[in-house]
């Protein structure tokens, strides 16, 4: 293996660089990788290797096929560390595959060449699509959006997407998976219409001069363009398609990859809806592609193709930052959704009834921007808990369930003694389990979303003062959603400057979504878990993605420099 970088490994025949293995330790009597030459203690906790590289990789970069790996083989990663490869990861490789190294954590990602073509057969047909789509007129791209909704408003189509979806949830029970998210009801169906009708009438932007700067005998405008293809990766939700789709009115192209609980409902709408409207409305094959594979190693693939402009990934937790992190190793835009879970703070003036009603509505079913956390003022508590507690019930009561509540560890004193006490049947993916209905937590896990099914759960701290609740959330949310209860405008307008949050509110939390703020499906949306977004909102929409082209027109020809 040669390494171009300042990992340790000696680029010169005879010279020996050390790796250490701090990540991975290993022992003396590890068997020694092809390779290395032997192994000396550079510290008592660890171990590291002595390399010494063929004569024939001297002095010039090789390139070799990966025809297998060998169980122990050190893999330099972000810089300075080392991963091992594992005896399992070494068996299960076949030639044909393809390894990536998540530089951030080190994991080492196998992906089987059927994921492989998988996903290269989608983002071909996704490129061709996007070079014929230049030629489309913006009223064909129209005429999809509202053929697509038609063919959703159909009986006969309709139908089988839901024969589909009821197939995929069923399959979902039986392995013990939430279903929340993946019925296809009518709900989501007006939803997915409303979603193409408003992408149907939404102005066309491709080829629109944003600016125009004049000079003696030539001018300069500013044009926005079509940005290329745009990958997604959704958990699974079935509505995933009226979101994507809207990429193509400003003339891009999509291909996604969707959770395999909800596969087949996807197939269906492809199949039955969106490949016959992108067909009637004159518009390229492959427009909307699906990456036919269950595997996340079909997504990992999706992400790490350098023909992408842009990768969406939808869902939290780990393997949305890790799809993150292969897009961006790739050199590909991204947006991750990440961890999601909003928090509410009540400062010491905090209007009570707004408080409580505020509560009660942002608990009304489970997704990215319901309360997941709230801070209560100290000097408030002895009033605002019992609000909060009573709202928490009447949630569970509404979805005919009861309410979980995670007390901060040292707030435990504000709960009446018959929380502390009581149990609780709380509906997990698995079925009911019951529970304690309040059970301490430690101050570190503020941050932790719950993902409930049908009983609603929250956490709850008592905080000394607003600067605190301000600490916490800066220091252990997802830096996503946050709303603050103060009749003082000194307050909120402290509160907005302070907190590091693309969302900032003073009531509900469930306001945090494309269509319903801002009247426009949404592709995904963005915490600031890793960093503030560069001149974007954390909502994108199928109208933010596009570049910006220059063109030149002279009508003088004495320009010169």
């Amino acid at each position: 293996m040669h390494n171009q970088g300042g990992s340790g490994l000696a680029r010169e025949s005879g010279v020996s660089g050390n790796i250490s293995l701090a990540d991975t330790p290993l022992s003396r009597a590890s068997p020694l990788p092809q390779g290395i030459t032997g192994v000396k203690r550079d510290a008592p906790e660890k171990l590291l290797y002595i390399f010494r590289p063929p004569s024939a990789w001297c002095n010039r970069f090789m390139s070799l096929a990966l025809e297998r790996l060998v169980a122990g083989t050190p893999i330099p990663f972000a810089g300075n560390r080392v991963t091992v490869v594992s005896p399992e990861l070494a068996e299960r490789f076949q030639p044909g595959d393809h390894l990536l190294v998540e530089q951030v954590s080190g994991e080492l990602l196998l992906i089987p060449v059927a994921d492989q073509q998988a996903a290269n057969v989608a983002i071909e047909r996704a490129q061709a699509a996007f070079t014929a789509l230049s030629a489309v007129s913006d009223q064909a791209i129209s005429a999809f959006f509202d053929l697509f909704a038609q063919r959703l408003e159909t009986p006969e189509c309709w139908a089988l997407i839901e024969a589909a979806n009821l197939a995929d949830i069923e399959r979902a029970k039986a392995r013990g998976r939430s279903t929340t998210r993946l019925l296809a009801d009518e709900r989501m169906r007006r939803d997915m219409i409303a979603g193409l009708r408003a992408w149907r009438d939404a102005a066309a932007s491709r080829g629109k001069v944003i600016s125009c700067v004049e000079h003696d005998g030539w001018k300069v405008e500013q044009v926005v363009s079509p940005l290329g293809i745009v990958a997604f990766v959704f958990e699974g939700r079935p509505n995933v398609f009226a979101d994507a789709a809207g990429v193509l009115r400003t003339g891009n192209t999509a291909v996604l990859r969707i959770g395999s609980d909800a596969l087949g409902t996807a197939q269906a709408i492809v199949a039955h809806a969106l490949n016959p409207a992108l067909n009637d409305a004159g518009l390229p094959a492959g427009a909307v592609s699906l990456v036919e594979s269950v595997n996340h190693a079909a997504g990992w693939a999706m992400f790490a193709d350098r023909r992408l402009s842009l990768a969406v990934a939808r869902g939290s937790g780990r393997a949305v930052s890790q799809l993150g992190s292969i897009a961006q190793q790739a050199g590909t835009a991204v947006s991750l959704h990440g961890t999601g879970g909003a928090w509410l703070i009540a400062n010491a003036d905090a209007d009570a009834r707004r408080f409580a009603a505020v509560v009660r509505n942002s608990l009304d079913r489970k997704v990215c921007n319901t309360l997941n956390v709230c801070l209560i003022h100290r000097d408030r508590a002895a009033e605002l808990v019992p609000l909060f507690l009573d709202a928490l019930k009447q949630a569970g009561t509404a979805r005919g369930q009861g309410c979980k509540l995670h007390i901060v560890e040292g707030s435990e004193s504000h709960l009446p003694q018959d929380w502390l006490a009581a149990t609780v049947e709380v509906y997990r993916a698995e079925g009911y389990q019951t529970e304690a209905q309040a059970e301490p937590l430690p101050e570190d896990q503020l941050g932790r979303e719950w993902e409930w099914e049908e009983t609603p759960e929250v956490s709850l701290k008592i905080v000394d003062d607003l600067d605190s609740a301000i600490a916490l959330f800066n220091r252990y949310s997802p830096q996503f959603t946050v709303s603050l209860i103060s009749e003082s405008a000194e307050a909120q307008e402290r509160f907005y400057n302070a907190v590091n949050a693309p969302f900032v509110g003073n009531g509900i939390t469930r306001w945090v979504d494309g269509q319903y703020a801002l009247n426009k499906p949404e592709l995904g949306l963005s915490n600031w878990e890793s960093g503030r977004l560069f001149a974007r909102s954390a909502i994108l929409s199928g109208d933010g993605v596009f570049t910006i082209r220059s063109r030149m027109t002279q009508v003088d020809l004495g320009v010169k420099r």
